[in-house]
């Protein structure tokens, strides 16, 4: 299996690729302006990053297109999350609260992405705005306090986000994330 992690400047992309890797599939780290006719992958991670999505998407490179494209499952986090939301239509502006460090996540909705996991446990949070206005084609799963809007799903599509940081050693269950992710895939190609 190929998941490939999709460099959107963000300080925590290697442990991204590093978590895959654990986990045994082969990944690697790509630009964000790799043509998707160049991609031979089962799946990707739009990798967090340092633009603010709302006011410099251009720097998200060819993530549009990743998300249009590519009949494959995707999963978006932090910037990526929030890229992906606003693409499909959903709002973004300044958070009333940002969030940086650690915070309670609140799963709403059962997802695959959350298989087994408990209702409530600790995230790594790291931005300043914050996904709103979600359209009716999109699953909001989960919540902080201070964020209504943590994880989603994109109901017709293989299509999931996280505002956290699964990646980090400080989210609980953040692997089990990944695993789940990768179950998906295998389920998406089977």
């Amino acid at each position: 299996m190929r998941v490939y992690v999709v460099d959107n400047g963000g300080q925590w992309t290697h442990r991204e690729w590093r978590v895959l890797k654990y986990l045994g599939v082969e990944t690697k780290i790509i630009p964000n302006n790799t043509p998707p006719k160049d991609l031979d992958v089962d799946a990707l991670v739009l990798s967090g990053g340092s633009p603010h999505v709302s006011v410099e998407s251009d720097k998200m490179g060819l993530n549009s297109e990743y998300i249009d494209s590519l009949n494959i499952p995707v999963l978006g986090i932090c910037a990526g999350f929030q890229f992906m939301c606003n693409h499909l239509g959903a709002d973004l502006r300044p958070a009333e609260i940002p969030e940086f460090g650690q915070a309670t996540l609140v799963i709403d909705k059962d997802n695959e992405l959350f298989f087994n996991l408990p209702r409530s446990f600790t995230v790594w949070e790291s931005h300043n705005d914050e996904v709103t206005n979600i359209p009716k084609e999109i699953d909001i799963l989960a919540h902080t306090e201070n964020c209504a809007v943590e994880a989603i799903k994109v109901k017709d599509k293989p299509l999931y986000g996280v505002q956290f940081h699964p990646e980090v050693e400080n989210t609980e269950h953040g692997s089990d994330i990944f695993k789940n992710f990768i179950s998906i895939v295998e389920a998406w190609h089977s």
